[in-house]
C-alpha cells in the first residue's frame, strides 16, 4: 500500500542493458535477435522511506507483439508489493511482469505500460537490464552482441493522466444557457440490488472512454456503481458494476468523485459515508482494484457538529492547488465547510481545521453538492452549489474567486439569473424533469487532483426527475442526463 505521508523524491532513470544506475541516464546499445527488439524506460516517480512507486515503459522496436512478459533483475533486495496493468511475479530477485488482456499487444514501435509499489532497504537501485519475451531490451533490433554503453538524455515515461494537457481556456460568461439530453443512464438493478434512483455522478474522459461513478439508491439506503462507455449513446447500455461487490464493500456509500491524483499517481473515489472517505486504484477501468475506505476525519469537525442543525453531512469534494488540497462539504442547512492540508501530506492532515467558506440563512439557498473547479487558461475558481428553489425544485447558483478559499463574487446565482436551472435549460419535446440537481461537469484532458475544466462548451452530467415523482426521497426515481452548454463565449 501506499503511504501518503511519505516523503518524496523525484527520480527518473532510464534503463536499457548491461548497466546499474545510481544517478545518470545511460541508454545502452547492443544488437539482438531478427525481427525483435525493445527499449525499456524505468521510472522511480516517488520515493520514501522503506517504500517506492516505480513506473515501467516498454517500447516494441522489434514486429508485432501479442503477449509479452517482461523480467528483470533486482539488484538490492527490492520486493514489488502491489502492480497494475500487469500480472508481476516475483522469486528471489527476479521479477516477470506480464501482461494483462486489455494490453497484450504492442504494435512495432509501440509502447504500454505498467507500475508497481515496492518496498527497498539500504539502497534503491535500479535494475540492469531487462528482457522481452527472452529478448534483452537493448534500443536496437539485431543479433545479440556485448552492450556499448553512450550517455543519453532521461527519458519520460509515456503519458499518465499527470500529464495531461490543460483543456482549452476562455472566459466565463455571466449568464448560461444550456440544452438537455434525455435520460442517458437508468437504474439497472438485479438479483441482489433494488435500485429505485441512480443519482449523484462523477466523470471523467480519459483513455477513450467516459468513466462514470454514481450513487443507487431505494428506500433501504445507498451505494455507490461503475459504468464506462465511448460515446454517450452507449450510456444506456453500458454494464453496472456495482461496487459493494469489491473492496469497498457494502452499506451507506454515496455521492462519489473521483479524481486522479498524480502525485501518487493513484486514483481517488471521494463519498460520504457517515465520514468523509476515499477509496484509491491504480486503474480506472478496473472496479475490482479499489481499496478498502478509509476515512479523512476522525470524526465529523467539531465546527459542522456546532452548526448542522437537523441537517446532514454530505457531498464531499477535493480539489487541490500546487501548495495544498481543499475537502469541501455541506450540512444541508446554509453551511459550506472548507478543510486543508498540504499537497503532500494529502490524505492525511483534514482533522484540525475545518471553516464555514460560506454560509447563508435560507438553508434552501445553500443546501449541498458544492462543485470547485479551476478555469482553465485563468486564474478563477468556480464555485456552484445545489439550491432548492421557490417551486421546490432543485437547481445550481455559482460564485467564482481567484482563490479556493475566496472570497467568492456571486456570477449566476438568482432564480432568473441561475448557473443551472429549468428555466435557462431547452429540453427536445417535453422536459423530462424540473429538477437540475447534483452532478459535476464532464472533465476531459485534465482529470486530476486540480480539477480543471475549460469554459468552452461545458457539459454537465446531471440527475433528474419525473416531475410527477413524490414520496420518500430515497426511492425516487433519479435518473441521469447531460446539459450541453448552448452560449460559449469562446
Amino acid at each position: 500500500m501506499r503511504h501518503p505521508d511519505r516523503l518524496r523524491a523525484r527520480l527518473s532513470i532510464v534503463v536499457t542493458a548491461g548497466l546499474a544506475l545510481a544517478g545518470a541516464a545511460v541508454a545502452l546499445s547492443t544488437s539482438a535477435a531478427a525481427a525483435a527488439g525493445c527499449s525499456v524506460t524505468y521510472s522511480v516517480a516517488t520515493q520514501w522511506p522503506g517504500g517506492f512507486t516505480a513506473n515501467v515503459t516498454i517500447t516494441n522496436l522489434g514486429d508485432p507483439i501479442n503477449g509479452w512478459t517482461l523480467t528483470w533483475a533486482f539488484p538490492a533486495g527490492q520486493r514489488v508489493t502491489q502492480a497494475w496493468n500487469a500480472t508481476v511475479s516475483q522469486s528471489g530477485s527476479q521479477v516477470s511482469a506480464g501482461n494483462v488482456s486489455y494490453n497484450a499487444g504492442i504494435a512495432s514501435n509501440a509502447s504500454t505500460t505498467f507500475g508497481f509499489n515496492g518496498s527497498w532497504t539500504g539502497s534503491n537501485p535500479a535494475p540492469a537490464s531487462f528482457a522481452l519475451n527472452g529478448t534483452t531490451c537493448t534500443g536496437s533490433v539485431g543479433p545479440t552482441g556485448s552492450p556499448t554503453a553512450s550517455p543519453s538524455a532521461s527519458q519520460s515515461p509515456s503519458p499518465s493522466p499527470s500529464a495531461s494537457s490543460e483543456p482549452p481556456g476562455g472566459s466565463l460568461p455571466s449568464s448560461f444557457r444550456w440544452s438537455s439530453s434525455g435520460v442517458l443512464i437508468s437504474p439497472k438493478p438485479d438479483a441482489t440490488h433494488s435500485v429505485a434512483g441512480i443519482k449523484d455522478p462523477s466523470v471523467v474522459y480519459y483513455n477513450g472512454r467516459y468513466h462514470v461513478f454514481a450513487s443507487v439508491a431505494n428506500s433501504s439506503g445507498y451505494n455507490l456503481v461503475y459504468l464506462s462507455f465511448a460515446d454517450w449513446s452507449q450510456a444506456g447500455s453500458a454494464t453496472h458494476y456495482y461496487l459493494d461487490r469489491t473492496a469497498i464493500g457494502p452499506g451507506y456509500r454515496a455521492a462519489p468523485q473521483v479524481f486522479y491524483f498524480a502525485p501518487q499517481r493513484l486514483w481517488y473515489l471521494v463519498f460520504q459515508n457517515g465520514n468523509a472517505a476515499y477509496s484509491t486504484n491504480p486503474d480506472i477501468s478496473n472496479p475490482n482494484g479499489w481499496s478498502a475506505p478509509r476515512n479523512f476525519y476522525s470524526d465529523m469537525p467539531a465546527i459542522i457538529r456546532q452548526n448542522i442543525g437537523n441537517g446532514f453531512w454530505v457531498d464531499m469534494w477535493v480539489i487541490c492547488d500546487s501548495a495544498n488540497c481543499y475537502l469541501f462539504s455541506s450540512d444541508d442547512n446554509g453551511h459550506l465547510y472548507r478543510s486543508q492540508t498540504t499537497l503532500a501530506n494529502f490524505p492525511n492532515g483534514f482533522d484540525s481545521n475545518t471553516v464555514i467558506a460560506m454560509q447563508d440563512a435560507n438553508r434552501y439557498n445553500l443546501f449541498e453538492a458544492s462543485n470547485v473547479y479551476k478555469v482553465a487558461g485563468t486564474n478563477q475558481y468556480l464555485l456552484i452549489v445545489e439550491a432548492i428553489g421557490s417551486d421546490g425544485r432543485r437547481w445550481f447558483r455559482s460564485w467564482t474567486s481567484t482563490s479556493i478559499t475566496g472570497p467568492w463574487t456571486g456570477l449566476a446565482n438568482t432564480e432568473s439569473n441561475p448557473f443551472a436551472r429549468s428555466n435557462n435549460v431547452t429540453f427536445s419535446g417535453t422536459a423530462w424533469t424540473r429538477d437540475i440537481s447534483h452532478g459535476e461537469m464532464v472533465r476531459s484532458g485534465s482529470v486530476d487532483q486540480t480539477m480543471t475544466i475549460s469554459p468552452c462548451n461545458m457539459r454537465y452530467l446531471y440527475q433528474g426527475l419525473d416531475p410527477a415523482a413524490g414520496g420518500d426521497y430515497n426511492s425516487l426515481p433519479w435518473r441521469l442526463g447531460l446539459l450541453t452548454q448552448t452560449n460559449s463565449t469562446c
